[in-house]
Formats: structure tokens, C-alpha cells, sequence
């Protein structure tokens, strides 16, 4: 299974040895850590609630209790959820614990309660991913949807995306949207995209963190 913790506090000791020995010995096979740090402070955030800071997630076999418990020694108050994982547009291969060369942004999606949860995830998987893709500059796109939520905060989350743009991206809207410096092709792409997010309520009500993200084999 694979498990996504947003944490609201430092996350530094997160790229620390100590931690992927904690989750290695709850059973982890698999760490992935996303940091919104100095790297990526010029980008855009926004969100609802408390601002998420760090985005923790790890792949088991084990019961994700274990995980949980060691997330929580971090931030007592982390959310966390279960989840499917798809891959669009699979991240390239960066090497064990190297920073990717990539502003990885991660959005919390909820589900309009007008939307049934059917409608509402075949909405995002099978029609929305493919404009993402042709309208935006990405080079990683993963999708997260919720399976079980493990606390009580987080509750309504519905899922979890995570897209790679260049580093340019935190300032340059061609760059973000991939136009090429177009500003017709710029606003186009821009409208095609908020018009299908609008479809199915991810245009708003979401927390939007800009990180940089490191992976380990454990």
C-alpha cells in the first residue's frame, strides 16, 4: 500500500537518516519526502487550513499503523490517508536522497457534495488527466485517490495530485503552462485548464504546496 502523511511543522529531520531507519523499521519499503523549503519559497501556495508544510509518503506491506505512529512523533497532528497511486506522466529517476530538479507541487483535492464520488473520480482520472497534461509544462504527474482516511483530520480529502514543473516555473508562466512564450497560446492553455478543474470543484477549496521532493530506497 502506499501511504501520504501532510504534516503542518519543520520537516528538515525528515531527510535524516534517523527517519528512514524509524520507517524502514515500521515496515517501509519505499520514502518519498516533499519539503516546502527555500528552494521553492518564490512559488505559489495557498490552501484552507493550516498550511502543510511536509508531505510524507512511504510504501508497505505492513499494517500503516507503524508508519503513522512514526510520522506522528514528527507532528502530532499530521493527516494521513491511504491511497491509489497512477502515473501519467511517470517522474524521471533521480538518484537515492537527491533533491529532483523540479518545483513538485502537491494539491489536496476535495469533492463538491453535489458531486457524486463515482462521477467525481472518473471526472479526474479519465477525462481531466489528459488536459492537465497538454495544457501545463509538466514532466512528472502522479495521482493519489483517497482509499481510507487513517486520522481524523484530512477527512475531506478525496485525493492527492503531485506534478513536476522546471524550476522556472515558480516565475515564469510560459515555463508553467509550457506556451513557449505564446500569450495566446499562454491564455488558452490557462482557460482549457481552470474550465476542467472547475468541472469537478478542484478549482477551488484545495491546498496547493510547492515542494522539493527526495526519494529513498530503504
Amino acid at each position: 500500500m502506499k501511504l501520504i502523511a501532510a504534516l503542518h511543522g519543520p520537516g528538515p529531520a525528515l531527510l535524516e537518516p534517523a527517519f528512514r531507519a524509524e520507517v524502514a523499521t515500521a515496515g517501509a519499503t519505499r520514502l518519498q519526502v516533499n519539503l516546502d523549503d527555500d528552494a521553492v519559497a518564490p512559488a505559489l501556495r495557498f490552501g484552507p487550513g493550516t498550511p502543510i508544510t511536509a508531505v510524507v509518503t512511504a510504501w508497505t506491506e505492513a499494517d500503516p499503523a507503524g508508519l503513522l505512529a512514526v510520522v506522528r512523533r514528527h507532528d502530532a497532528d499530521a493527516h494521513a490517508w491511504s491511497v491509489d497511486e497512477r502515473e501519467p506522466l511517470v517522474p524521471p529517476a533521480v538518484a537515492d536522497g537527491v533533491r529532483a530538479d523540479a518545483l513538485a507541487n502537491l494539491a489536496f483535492l476535495r469533492r463538491p457534495p453535489s458531486l457524486p464520488h463515482a462521477a467525481w473520480l472518473a471526472d479526474w482520472l479519465d477525462r481531466h488527466t489528459q488536459v492537465a497534461i497538454d495544457t501545463q509544462g509538466t514532466f512528472g504527474y502522479v495521482q493519489n485517490p483517497v482509499v481510507e482516511h487513517l486520522t481524523d483530520g484530512g477527512q475531506d480529502v478525496a485525493g492527492i495530485v503531485e506534478e513536476l514543473f522546471p524550476m522556472a516555473a515558480m516565475a515564469d508562466q510560459h515555463a508553467f503552462y509550457g506556451s513557449g512564450g505564446d500569450e495566446a497560446e499562454l491564455q488558452r492553455r490557462f482557460t482549457t485548464l481552470m474550465d476542467s478543474c472547475a468541472r469537478f470543484g478542484a478549482a477551488e477549496g484545495l491546498d496547493l504546496v510547492p515542494t522539493s521532493r527526495y526519494v529513498f530506497a530503504l
